[in-house]
Formats: C-alpha cells, structure tokens, sequence
C-alpha cells in the first residue's frame, strides 16, 4: 500500500512563494508517475504539474509555467513542488497523486491516478 502526505501549505502575500513536499511510504517504486493537483472552492480539481520516471520529463499547466518546479528525490521518497510568484487564483488545496508507469493515461487527468495525498491548503492574500 502506497500513502501520500503533503506539507508546506500556508498562507501568503500574492508574489510570495511557497515550497510543498509529498512524503511518501510504503511500496513507492521510482517507476511511478508523480503530479500535483489542487481544488479551489467551487471548481474541479485540475492538473498543475507531473514528473515522469526515467528521463524526469516535467509537465505543467499553462496557468504556472515559469512559476513552479516540480522535482523528486527518489532516495528520499519525496516530491516537492516550488511555488514562486504566487497569485490569488493559485489558492486551493494541493494534492499529490502517484500512479504506476506502465498504467497510461494523460498526466493531467485526475482520473489517471490512483494514489493520493489527503490535501495541503494554499491561501494567497492580494
């Protein structure tokens, strides 16, 4: 069994930045495809970045581009995201998620995933 944890959520003046980890335990193979996603209030929750084994190819959401970094330490089971830059419509609660390889699926489909963390909020302030 595979469990997600997020921390690093918090509250934060608009431009401001925030790093948030993924720690990861129980059988977590550095085969795995790894992403971020997060829900605002009202909206569907939505793809913000993935990892990929392997060759590490990273995939972001338009709306973060050259504002967050996703990165993995596979001797340490964790997954981080930067968050740089933050703006109000970044608020939402974050999420990791994790699903093998070999599974397929579009890397900003919630629905590819089948391992996820329980949440982490961010708040950006204007």
């Amino acid at each position: 069994q595979v469990h997600l944890v997020e921390s690093g959520g918090g509250s934060v003046q608009a431009g401001g930045s925030l790093r948030l980890s993924c720690a990861t335990s129980g059988y977590l193979s550095s085969t795995y495809r790894m992403g971020w996603f997060r829900q605002a209030p009202g909206k569907e929750r939505e793809g913000v970045a993935a990892i990929y084994p392997l060759r590490g190819s990273t995939y972001y959401a338009d709306s973060v581009k050259g504002r967050f970094a996703i990165s993995r330490d596979n001797g340490k089971n964790t997954l981080d995201l930067q968050m740089n830059s933050l703006k109000p419509e970044d608020t939402a609660i974050y999420y990791c998620a994790a699903v093998p390889y070999e599974y397929g699926g579009t890397w900003f489909d919630e629905r590819t995933y089948n391992y996820w963390g329980q949440g982490t909020q961010v708040t950006v302030s204007s």
